[in-house]
């Protein structure tokens, strides 16, 4: 159950980097060169990226992040149950 403790972590931390993305999206004249903003972007760029479009930008506003949260909210339950069903088949406990 290590394994399963573990990523519920990263989850969680994940989870809070991407709302610290969404979240600069409505801060204005945010400074994208600053060491903490472009660690928040290259960390969560690669899913966002899988979601920009879907709902194009209003204003300075991506709502990408927003589908993503969505998303991994009905997707991470399910993974998490899976992942524990499969432990315990293998006697992994």
């Amino acid at each position: 159950m290590l394994i399963v403790s573990f990523l519920d972590v990263l989850f969680q931390v994940y989870w809070w980097i991407l709302i610290a993305r969404f979240a600069l999206s409505w801060v204005p004249n945010v400074d994208y060169g600053h060491p903490v903003v472009k660690f928040i972007h290259a960390i969560t760029e690669p899913l966002v990226r899988l979601f920009k479009g879907i709902i194009p930008p209003l204003g300075n506003i991506d709502f990408s992040p927003l589908i993503l949260f969505l998303v991994l909210r009905l997707i991470y339950p399910l993974f998490k149950k899976l992942l524990v069903d499969i432990i315990f088949r293998l006697g992994l406990y």
